[in-house]
């Protein structure tokens, strides 16, 4: 894997010098060790990618702890004082609010929200732009912010790719192809990838590989054929949509 900028290979030895934080340097060396290449403009484009992903692990670490509650769409509920749950389970910011308070609220007040492990990607997502690119523009943004499953904003931008080279800050996916028919949540897990083989999926935590895997294979119909496993699917932003 090789880093570029301005299409210059640049290596860990001379970013380190202008990117101290610990978990940013682990990502680079991450990118260092794949096979592919990641291209940049700028330094400030690599940085501003670093400061994204560190956002969104610091994200999902909040709304682990935020007691938010996992269930189904049918079961789904929020805080009526910012958000308004339609009939399909999804939470439509309410007029007058602003949105950067409104997403917020869900890991400050998480027991007064439950929703399913692709909103709570959604969310975390959202938090994460937030801490990236300020509350004034995030509120521009988002001004009708609506979260429900997969839907996001069209000026969330996303693309997905197949491959393992995995970095830390990526939306990765564990199938769960034997799934019990009466808990078809259960089909899969959307996970935020930490990097050391840990990942947080809402309503499981923060775990490795192997315990997602065993939590998921109990949630299998009877006789099952197939283990439960880690997809080499990866979901990314656009990071530089942002800037």
């Amino acid at each position: 894997m090789m880093i570029l900028i301005n299409h210059h290979r640049v290596r860990p030895k001379d970013l380190f010098p202008h990117i101290t934080n610990k978990e940013q340097r682990t990502i680079i060396e991450y990118m260092e060790k794949y096979s592919g290449n990641y291209e940049y403009a700028t330094l400030d484009q690599l940085k501003f990618e670093l400061m994204f992903r560190t956002n969104t692990m610091t994200a999902a670490r909040q709304q682990d702890k935020s007691g938010a509650k996992f269930t189904t769409f049918q079961y789904a509920f929020c805080n009526k004082q910012y958000w308004n749950r339609l009939n399909n389970g999804g939470f439509l910011i309410k007029p007058n609010i602003r949105p950067s308070v409104a997403i917020l609220d869900i890991i400050k007040n998480g027991p007064l929200y439950a929703f399913e492990c692709s909103t709570a990607v959604a969310i975390v997502l959202y938090i994460a732009t937030l801490y990236s690119i300020g509350s004034s523009r995030f509120d521009i943004l988002f001004s009708n912010l609506y979260l429900m499953d997969w839907q996001f904003d069209e000026d969330m931008k996303m693309y997905q790719k197949v491959g393992d080279d995995y970095l830390p800050g990526d939306i990765l996916h564990f199938n769960n192809p034997d799934f019990n028919p009466k808990e078809p949540h259960w089909r899969a897990e959307n996970v935020i990838y930490f990097g050391d083989d840990l990942y947080q999926g809402h309503g499981i935590g923060i775990r490795n590989a192997s315990t997602i895997i065993n939590f998921l294979n109990k949630k299998r119909k009877p006789n099952p054929q197939h283990s439960a496993y880690l997809m080499t699917l990866i979901t990314r932003l656009y990071y530089q949509s942002f800037r």
